[in-house]
Formats: C-alpha cells, sequence, structure tokens
C-alpha cells in the first residue's frame, strides 16, 4: 500500500502496498462503478503518437516530438523525486514536452478518462483511491511491459532492465501468464516500526515471542504508554505485521491458500492464533485508547510524541512522519513478534515487496513514452534520487552506495538482512483491493480490534467475504502459480 499506505497501501502497494505509503482520503470510490465502467470498454480512445526510431539511445523507439502525460499520486512520497525524473526525460528528448501533474484522487480523477479511452500515458496508481489491479488486468486496460524489461537498462546497455530489480519485481507485476502490467518502483519493508530510544528506556529489546510483547507492552502501560496503535479509520495497515505473522505462525502455505481464496483457508489455526494474539493487545488495554477512530496521520503523530510504542506500517512512514518524528527518536523496524518457539518460520520474517505500482495504460497515447520514464526511473541515478529524498527503497537492486542512510532506512535495510529468504508478499492487497480494504480490513480486522467482534466472530466474517468474492463471476481471480 506507499506512499503506498492506506491506499495500497502497496503497498505497496505501499503499499498495499500495498501498500503501501501517503497523506490519504477516505475511501469514497465504490471499485464496483470502476469495474462496470472498465467493462464498458471505454470510448473512441485516441489517436496512437507515430512510433520513433530505435536507437542504441532510444531504445523504445519514442517519438521525440510527442508529448508525454505522467499523472501521480501525490502521497507519502511527494513529487519531487518524479519531478526529477521528467527533467532527464526532457533532457534526453528536448523537442518533447511532459505534461506531468500529481493528485491524491486518482480513480476519480482517471476513471472517466479511461471510460473514454483517452488516459494518460504513465500513471502512479496508489493511494485510497487507487484503481483496482485485478479489474484493470482483467479488463484488458493495461499495456504489457515486457518491452521496457527486455530494453537495454539506462546505465548499461548489456543489462536488461529486468536483470537490474530486486528479486520478486518482476513477478509481482504478473497476474497470470508472462505479461508484465505493473511496475511496482518503490520497494517497501512492512512491519511493526518503534523507537529504540523508548524501547531502551524500558530496558527492554524487540520482543520475538507473543508472552515477551504482552510483558514490554505491560511495562509500558505502567509507564503511561499505550503498547500499541495503528491507523483505526484505515484497519488494513495491521496486515502489515498481522499478514506476515501468520505466515511466520503457519507457513507460508496459509498466506497463500488464503491469497488463493481458497474454502476454510481463514481458518487455519495459525490465522485463529494471531487473531487472538492481537485481540489480547486491545483486551488487556495496551493498544492507544481512542485508536479506532484515529486516520494513519493522526496514529503516527501520537506514536511519533510517545503516546505508544509500536506501529505497523511501510517504510514511507519515516518520510510521511518526517516533520514530528523528534531528532532523537531512532526509528527501528522490526519483522512481527511469532507466537512461540513452534512456529513454521524464524524469528526474522517479514513482509517486504514492491509497491508505488506504476502503470502504462493500453489504450495511452505514448505508451513508448511512458515507459521510457520509468526506464530513467529504475536508473541508478533516479533511484538514488528517490532513496535519498524519500528514505525509501527503489525496485532497482542497489542505489544506496554513497548515501548516508537514515535510520528507518538503515534498519529496514538491516531487516531484508536478517530474513534473507524468510520474506513473504501477501497479495491480496493488489490481487482484491476492495475485499482486502473495505471488508476483510476495515469489517472484520478493524470491528475486532475496536472490541466489537471476537477473534472467532473475524474469523468466520471474513471467510464468508473471502467465499463471496471467490463465487463472484464479475471479478477475475488469481492464484499462485
Amino acid at each position: 500500500m506507499g506512499s503506498t499506505s492506506a491506499e495500497n497501501h502497496t503497498g505497496v502497494g505501499r503499499r498495499d502496498l500495498i501498500k503501501r505509503s501517503a497523506a490519504l482520503g477516505l475511501i469514497s470510490v465504490p471499485a464496483m462503478g470502476f469495474l462496470s465502467a472498465c467493462a464498458s470498454g471505454g470510448g473512441s480512445g485516441q489517436d496512437k503518437a507515430e512510433a520513433g526510431k530505435k536507437t542504441e539511445k532510444n531504445p523504445l523507439g519514442v517519438n521525440d516530438t510527442a508529448q508525454m502525460e505522467f499523472v501521480l499520486f501525490d502521497g507519502g512520497f511527494g513529487k519531487e523525486y518524479a519531478e526529477d525524473a521528467v527533467k532527464v526525460y526532457e533532457r534526453d528528448f528536448p523537442k518533447t514536452k511532459v505534461k506531468f501533474s500529481a493528485t491524491q484522487k486518482i480513480q476519480s480523477t482517471l476513471q472517466p478518462r479511461f471510460n473514454q479511452g483517452t488516459p494518460p500515458d504513465l500513471i502512479d496508481n496508489s493511494g485510497a483511491e487507487q484503481m483496482d489491479m485485478g479489474v484493470l488486468v482483467g479488463k484488458n486496460q493495461l499495456a504489457d511491459l515486457t518491452p521496457l524489461l527486455d530494453a537495454p537498462s539506462y546505465d548499461d546497455p548489456a543489462k536488461k532492465v529486468r536483470d537490474t530489480l530486486r528479486p520478486g519485481i518482476v513477478e509481482m507485476g504478473q497476474f497470470d501468464g508472462k505479461p508484465v502490467w505493473i511496475l511496482y518502483y518503490a520497494y517497501t519493508v512492512y512491519g511493526v516500526w518503534y523507537s529504540q530510544k523508548a524501547l531502551d528506556s524500558l530496558d527492554e529489546r524487540y520482543p520475538e515471542t507473543w508472552d515477551e510483547m504482552l510483558k514490554v507492552c505491560e511495562k509500558a502501560k505502567k509507564k503511561g504508554m499505550a503498547g500499541w496503535t495503528y491507523a483505526g479509520k484505515y484497519p488494513y495497515y495491521l496486515p502489515f505485521s498481522l499478514y506476515p505473522m501468520i505466515g511466520k505462525v503457519g507457513g507460508r502455505e496459509v498466506l497463500d491458500a488464503i491469497d488463493n481464496l481458497e474454502p476454510n483457508a481463514w481458518k487455519h489455526p495459525a490465522v485463529k492464533a494471531c487473531f487472538e494474539a492481537y485481540y489480547e493487545l486491545y483486551r488487556k488495554g495496551y493498544v492507544l485508547k481512542g485508536t479506532p477512530g484515529l486516520d494513519h496521520i493522526q496514529s503516527q503523530t501520537a506514536w511519533a510524541k510517545g503516546k505508544a510504542l509500536f506501529l505497523p506500517n511501510g517504510s514511507w512512514v519515516e518520510n510521511e512522519s518526517a516533520n514530528v518524528i523528534p531528532q532523537d527518536f531512532d526509528l527501528a523496524v522490526s519483522a512481527p513478534t511469532g507466537i512461540d518457539g513452534s512456529d513454521k518460520m524464524p524469528f526474522g520474517t517479514i513482509w517486504a515487496s514492491g509497491g508505488e505500482p506504476f502503470v502504462v495504460p493500453a489504450k495511452a497515447k505514448n505508451a513508448e513514452g511512458g515507459m521510457e520514464q520509468l526506464r530513467i526511473m529504475l536508473g541508478e541515478a533516479s533511484s538514488k534520487n528517490f532513496t535519498a529524498k524519500v528514505k525509501s527503497l527503489t525496485a532497482y537492486n542497489g542505489g544506496t552506495s554513497g548515501i548516508d542512510l537514515t535510520p528507518g532506512l538503515k534498519s529496514g535495510v538491516a531487516a531484508l538482512e536478517k530474513a534473507g529468504s524468510n520474506v513473504v508478499n501477501p497479495r491480496l492487497q493488489d490481487w482484491y483491493v476492495q475485499l482486502q480494504k473495505e471488508k476483510i480490513g476495515v469489517s472484520g480486522i478493524g470491528e475486532m480490534m475496536a472490541g466489537r467482534l471476537t477473534p472467532a466472530e473475524a474469523v468466520k466474517k471474513i471467510q464468508g467475504f473471502a467465499d463471496e468474492a471467490a463465487k463472484d463471476t464479475s471479478v477475475k481471480h488469481y492464484k499462485h502459480q
């Protein structure tokens, strides 16, 4: 969800992720509205720009006089990194002009243009008004980005773009088969964020088992600090730590079954154990009072001010909360706490994946231009610029050398190193946006953490939502390959 925060997320994208990510408004545009609109196939469309000549410096054959339009989600990552990349595009193609804009209202701004067949050439499809990825792919609204991935990288003609990306980025953009519909630009680390200074003041280390978590929260409570807070108005932030915990306890196959909408997937003992653990935080009074009424900014601000110790979030939080995090906060992130030594995966198992999903519409006037802008952004210079300015990694596998890493970013890199191969990547937030956010997140997990559902009731309700989605023939379904 992310900048993909309440949004993606989406992550990832961003968030999420998925995520991931992001100054957001309430979810106000029904996903079904976009579904039915896309189903109509759009209007008459627009004439495609004439292709340019392919050369070593122009491997995608961009028309060097055609305008390129780029619409960015204006969230936690801001827009300066994209504006800088646009300047590179205009330097490389001096006869052209990029029409650049940024908005938080992606769906309400762009849905009418998809309907009319006149979408922009490149879109950062993130935020609370993120367009449903599953719908976009299922209704053939997106261009296949394989030509971009097979093009020479911006820095090294001997390397294809795909060979410069972090593991899993290409696969995340695939829904079924070989086409790649989405390029997740940010690389988001999801987990439990905290102040190392605050933890040290309790004379505690980050808890690895749930008994240890409850002990730390009790200590914090005695000192007038809540154990946890979260974006109560957007409780689909809770899965940023809850889902990888489920994977840690029960194994990757539990998360895969959930993503695949398999019958009774939510009734797995690992889900039950993790739901009961989180519910215990509510029951014992370890959640900051009033949290269900807080949005992501309010909860992050309360946490930054020391009112709560732990916050489930994505790595965009360091940039998004930069104006409220104290200088000596010593920001850190950890993989989620497990139940005990019987967990299937080791402590350190974390959710990390691509966030900030960029797409090129199938009916874009200048698709080659949109892909070229992404090729520039996936170069080392643009990647370093993004990391330095917004405190987040990119899909480019590198781009941190020579940069003085901020505390949160440094901690995120360390968490990835600790995880090694124990990285999970739940796909609900990009396969089934409405199911994940509004139903599972708000109506299920959110209601449980507000004390209005027991864990058993929440599991039953969420399994019902998943079963409905599995039977809905108007929705394209996806499965782990």
